[in-house]
């Protein structure tokens, strides 16, 4: 599996394009130093000159708050004294704000007193540096404050490189699903920073490096998915390990457990979030491939039964009643499987089990309630369907479809909403209640680009990512056909059902009015086929700190 040599002088073209765009938005500072012993400093002015920064000097805080509020000239920082008379730095600080409330400030002082510290940090100091002061020491204090950024942005090419690199090495090196997952999560990385990649011109071979690595990685489910789902010893943890791994253990432990699960929620999506609970959680984080088809009626409760969809449709065919777009109504019994789960495993739970899915504003709002006045609980369950509410109402609404264009946004939007919802709520009340929390998804989705045909009669279900009936056909390199469902652990109540399943980017289109439908669903957000975005799910267990 060799990258395309292409795609590598592309890489290495746009590696130099972007060295050579930051290196020309380097510029020179300009510098305000407010010190009332300033004629003493003339020495260290001197040194910054000399490297660059034009330093504007001024003896008394009126003065200072006087040139900046003149405005003929733009400073980057301002290096300011505590000790000064007349208004001394504190005063002075306040009179800048008021006028520049951004503009980086550097306390020059004889104290590091933390009272006096934490006083300053409250009136938005930007640094310190402590009395006696040499020009060194002023200068890498200025090159933090001012040209991390610079610095940061310098080292992309060769960072991006040395990834570009690792990800082919690992490519080459007939990859397991541990490589796969390392692959992902450097690709998700990067995109995390794309709007540098987008400077600097990468973004393109960015891209065209995931789509490559996606086209691998469905090659790779295609090959090894039945081995896995048959007991493989090198089997990835499948939606149906999830309780057993992650949840279980820490109920044989004692332990107050909330199990949430996000509905279409993306690793990506995880990893855009993550830092918010930084200080309420040490965080641990796991993965799971969702099984196939990745779409709720299969993963999810796979999730909340430890059973592929065959067994579960074998042992309570009562929930398992699919109808003709592919959806059932067994995700109504969630409840029910989770708890004979539970059971299976000898626990019994006292309390016992609480469930609850969150749809709406009014349900969040009932349910925090409930966790907050909750005294102890022994597993709460939790469903949260915003991101899956999310991704099926963008296809139909302009307005959703403006604010999430592109994954980027749609992660933005996903990371606004998570720093605003009441699941964040409910995460910092749990963590008040010094119980832990296992959150995650059943499965993620994909930003569908590219349509291919799919063959089949009228009963055929709808969906775009998989399909289910008799007589399907596809394009062979484009969807996986599941002739025999047993072997992937799926109900095949008729010799003639069977399954397709799109991979990479594509979604299913009818050879009726190809076009026309190609155009409509063409960049949408879809589930239930094979690609890292769909399959690669977080698994985080959350400790309060």
């Amino acid at each position: 599996m060799n990258v395309n040599g292409g795609l590598r002088r592309e890489m290495s073209l746009h590696e130099a394009t972007l060295s050579k765009a930051l290196r020309h938005t380097k510029k020179s500072h300009q510098l305000l130093w407010i010190d009332d012993e300033i004629e003493a400093l003339r020495p260290h002015i001197l040194f910054l000159q000399e490297r660059g920064y034009d330093v504007t000097p001024a003896t008394n805080g009126e003065d200072g708050i006087a040139l900046l509020k003149r405005g003929d000239k733009q400073y980057s920082a301002i290096l300011l004294d505590q000790v000064m008379p007349g208004k001394d730095g504190i005063e002075t600080l306040a009179g800048l704000r008021a006028i520049h409330p951004q503009v980086p400030v550097i306390f020059v002082t004889q104290s590091s007193d933390d009272k006096f510290v934490n006083n300053a940090l409250g009136k938005q100091v930007t640094d310190f540096l402590v009395k006696p002061i040499g020009v060194a020491q002023i200068a890498t204090t200025l090159k933090r404050v001012l040209e991390q950024q610079q610095i940061i942005d310098d080292s992309i090419p060769g960072r991006y490189t040395a990834d570009f690199n690792a990800i082919r090495a690992l490519k080459e090196a007939n990859p397991n699903w541990h490589d796969w997952v390392d692959i992902y999560v450097k690709l998700l990385e990067w995109e995390l920073v794309s709007d540098r990649l987008a400077e600097g011109g990468l973004e393109e071979t960015h891209l065209a490096q995931k789509k490559e690595c996606n086209t691998e990685f469905s090659d790779f489910v295609e090959a090894h998915y039945p081995a896995w789902v048959a007991g493989s010893s090198d089997a990835p943890p499948l939606s149906v390990n999830v309780l057993d791994e992650h949840v279980v253990p820490l109920l044989q432990a004692g332990k107050s457990v909330y199990f949430i699960v996000v509905d279409s929620f993306r690793l990506d999506h995880w990893m855009a979030i993550e830092s918010q609970l930084y200080p309420y959680f040490s965080i641990d984080r796991h993965y799971s491939f969702s099984i196939l088809p990745s779409a709720t009626v299969y993963s999810r409760n796979a999730l909340f039964s430890g059973l592929y969809p065959e067994e579960l449709a074998s042992r309570y065919p009562q929930y398992w009643q699919e109808d003709s777009d592919g959806s059932t109504s067994m995700n109504r019994y969630e409840r029910e499987l989770l708890d004979a789960h539970v059971k299976s495993r000898g626990i019994t739970l006292k309390p016992g089990l609480q469930y609850f899915k969150i749809f709406d504003v009014r349900g969040g709002q009932a349910y925090k309630k409930r966790a907050a006045a909750s005294a102890r609980v022994s597993l709460s369950a939790l469903v949260v369907n915003f991101v899956d509410i999310l991704t099926h109402q963008r296809s139909q609404s302009d307005v959703l479809q403006q604010l999430a264009p592109d994954e980027a946004a749609f992660r933005d939007v996903t990371r606004s909403w998570f720093e605003h919802s009441v699941l964040f709520d409910i995460l910092r009340i749990v963590a008040a209640q010094n119980a832990t929390v296992v959150l995650t998804s059943d499965h993620g989705s994909v930003f569908c680009n590219r349509a291919t045909r799919a063959f089949g009669n009228r009963e055929t279900t709808t969906s775009l990512r998989f399909k289910i009936g008799s007589n399907l056909g596809c394009e062979a390199n484009q969807a996986v056909h599941l002739r025999n469902p047993q072997v992937y652990r799926l109900p095949a109540e008729t010799a003639s059902k069977n399954y397709i399943l799109a991979k990479d980017d594509y979604y299913f289109v009818y050879p009726n009015d190809f076009y026309k439908y190609k155009r409509q669903f063409q960049g949408g957000f879809q589930h239930g086929g094979i690609s890292m975005g769909e399959l690669i799910t977080p698994v985080v267990t959350l400790t309060p700190r």
